[in-house]
C-alpha cells in the first residue's frame, strides 16, 4: 500500500510545472510582459523589451529573434527556447 501511495504522489509530482517555467510553451508574440516575467531568467526589464521590440518589428518572426533583444544572448536563448513558441 504504502509503495503505491508513493508511486502516486510521484506520478502527480511529475505533472506539475517546473517552477519559473511556463506549463505550454508562451506565444512570445501575444504575451504581455506579466506572463513573460513566468519564464526562466525573465525579470520585469527583460519582458518590457520583449514587448518593446515585438512591438517595434511588428512581431517576432522565429524564437530565434529573441537573441536581437538588448539582454538576451545565445546562454538565455537556450534556457527559452523550449518555454517559449511564435505563433502564426
Amino acid at each position: 500500500m504504502r509503495q503505491h501511495l508513493i508511486a502516486l504522489v510521484l506520478g502527480l509530482a511529475a505533472c506539475l510545472p517546473v517552477a519559473g517555467q511556463a506549463a505550454e510553451p508562451l506565444d512570445i508574440n501575444e504575451a504581455n510582459a506579466e506572463e513573460l516575467t513566468a519564464l526562466n531568467g525573465v525579470g520585469e526589464v527583460l519582458a518590457e523589451r520583449i514587448v518593446t521590440y515585438r512591438e517595434d518589428n511588428d512581431g517576432f518572426d522565429s524564437v530565434a529573434e529573441l537573441e536581437e533583444v538588448n539582454g538576451i544572448g545565445a546562454k538565455t536563448l537556450e534556457s527559452l527556447q523550449e518555454g517559449v513558441t511564435v505563433g502564426d
